[in-house]
């Protein structure tokens, strides 16, 4: 039987937060009273109540994830990692109907939610997107902070790929409608799921936006209250063309100008960032880097991640698109982060990742980041947002609850989370989805992720790609 109201979770580790860090307790029991931890201690808590009895699992918080485009995932698994673009596959969701756009952020979320996500800073490609993610992640009791992406999925590529930047400035008008359509979205859905629908402002990137066009998002944000979702200095042609239109300024100094550092602010990538001025500017105001490192699919390129942990920079780990495994991003941003510091150690400071960094990034720093000082912990009085994970399986572990268990999240993957609960509700029990038939989201799913490939069929847009 799933355990709810109030329930005693027991684990072979419990992550628990302390004096403002996180300490590993063996045996540790939690005290879930409804939608908060009410005990964490270590040893049994004594009582007749119900009990999620992991004694070969690492209990911890909840991971929030800094950038996700939720829809996305699976359209583009697999297709993107031969040198294709997404940009079509991405483009074709928006023909679906809302019933099947549903039926595809739901697997996606699925994925998300089993992988050990409770919350989810979340850009949706559109405000169709936006909307079927609060629809779907209200029913399950997810906890996400949703956008549509501006300029949104249809409009974006002229605008972005652009050659000439009169075609920005001609942009202005469709950008500030989608402002004040994404500004209604947030006020409809703000607090909603009993609050944990908290809806910001998601500007594609800096170099998609006018002076008038941020003025109007950040004036948007600090209505929200809620803050900005962007992806910041993610290219060098982003920076050239921040500095060309903007006085020389660097993507941050520009949005800095313009007040959009004055709320909340995740930033997803940061691969051209100006390492002279930015990191003070982020620092500063608490500005959170997302390191997405599958951003690419699997196998891309590399991401500023040991860079960003050796200057200070707030930085957590997302997953970005094409990956919905976040303990597997976990895993990535250690190891690529490793290869990457080696690489670079004689050029530019760096400071080596490890897991412990990539998991306080994910919970701590993010929850931060948010202004939440509920989430990303176990600890009396916060939110009782929590997974637990298999550490002793095969290929995770030795048959027993491990003696340095973070360590082997280094041979997870989102097969080894097996319990995942929001606000106290176990969303995931033993492996499988509590919220809805998991034969069927998958059923569903998988019939919305075939209409794309067959618009792309049609349009001949499978191509043989090197072996």
């Amino acid at each position: 039987m799933v355990p709810s109201g109030t329930y005693v979770v027991e684990g072979g580790w419990l992550l628990a937060y302390e004096k403002g860090r996180h300490r590993l307790i063996r045996n540790g029991s939690m005290l879930i009273k409804r939608d908060h931890i009410a005990e964490v201690r270590s040893g049994r808590i004594s009582g007749n109540l119900p009990r999620l009895s992991v004694p070969d699992h690492l209990v911890m918080p909840g991971f929030i994830n800094g950038h996700t485009h939720v829809a996305s995932g699976t359209p583009t698994r697999g297709l993107i990692e031969g040198g294709r673009s997404y940009g079509r596959p991405i483009e074709l969701v928006e023909n679906l109907s809302d019933a099947e756009l549903d039926d595809l952020t739901a697997f996606n979320l699925a994925e998300i939610l089993k992988s050990g996500c409770t919350t989810h800073v979340e850009m949706s490609l559109s405000l169709r997107q936006a909307e079927s993610y609060v629809r779907v992640a209200k029913k399950w009791g997810c906890r996400g902070y949703p956008g549509g992406m501006i300029p949104g999925v249809l409009r974006l590529d002229k605008i972005w790929f652009r050659k000439d930047d009169k075609v920005l400035f001609r942009s202005v008008g469709g950008t500030l409608a989608e402002i004040e359509a994404n500004l209604a979205f947030g006020r409809k859905h703000m607090n909603a799921g009993d609050g944990r629908i908290k809806p910001m402002m998601s500007p594609h990137a800096s170099d998609t936006q006018t002076e008038e066009t941020l003025t109007a998002l950040v004036a948007a944000a600090r209505e929200l209250g809620t803050g900005i979702h962007i992806h910041l200095s993610q290219r060098a042609t982003e920076t050239a063309a921040v500095r060309r239109l903007w006085g020389g300024l660097s993507p941050a100094q520009w949005l800095e100008k313009h007040g959009a550092f004055d709320g909340p602010l995740f930033g997803a990538h940061m691969m051209a960032i100006d390492w002279r001025t930015d990191p003070a500017i982020l620092i500063k105001h608490g500005a959170v880097y997302a390191h997405c490192p599958s951003a690419g699919g699997a196998g891309g390129a590399t991401q500023p991640y040991p860079e960003a942990l050796a200057a200070g920079i707030p930085t957590t780990v997302a997953i970005d698109t094409h990956s919905n495994d976040f303990v597997e991003n976990l895993k990535l941003a250690v190891i690529g982060g490793k290869a990457r510091a080696k690489l670079m150690a004689d050029r530019v400071p760096v400071k080596m990742p490890t897991i412990w960094a990539a998991v306080e990034g994910a919970t701590l720093v993010a929850a931060k980041g948010l202004g939440r000082d509920d989430l990303g912990r176990l600890t009396p009085g916060a939110k009782a947002d929590f997974s637990t994970i298999d550490v002793s399986g095969f290929l995770f572990g030795a048959g027993s609850a491990p003696p340095e268990p973070l360590n082997n999240l280094l041979y997870c993957n989102g097969a080894a989370v097996k319990n995942v609960a929001t606000d106290g509700r176990l969303q995931v029990f033993d492996g499988r989805l509590t919220v809805a038939d998991e034969a069927d989201v998958f059923a569903r799913g998988a019939q919305a992720v075939q209409k794309v490939w067959k618009g792309l069929t049609k349009e001949k847009w499978f191509t043989p790609t090197s072996r």
